[in-house]
């Protein structure tokens, strides 16, 4: 529901889709900047707190991949980890 709870338009499968396509791909790039920050950090003081965070961010955009492929958008090559 949106703020003061008034509810929002309902969206078709497809719009919810191509919404969590965006979320899924904004998951990736920050996991993937974990990832860079890890191996940067050649110190290691905040490498494992960041490969934690990759794992949790690459979890979830698998999460929003199942999200997608439940509502018929995504394609086995999508859902691939």
């Amino acid at each position: 529901m949106a703020p003061g709870g008034h509810r929002r338009g309902v969206a078709g499968a497809g719009t919810l889709v191509e919404r969590l396509a965006d979320i899924a791909d904004e998951l990736a790039d920050l996991a993937i900047d974990r990832l860079h920050r890890a191996v940067d950090d050649a110190a290691g003081t905040e490498r494992a707190a960041l490969e934690a965070e990759e794992r949790r961010l690459s979890q979830a955009r698998r999460a929003v991949v199942r999200a997608m492929a439940a509502l018929g958008g995504a394609d086995d090559a999508d859902a691939a980890p």
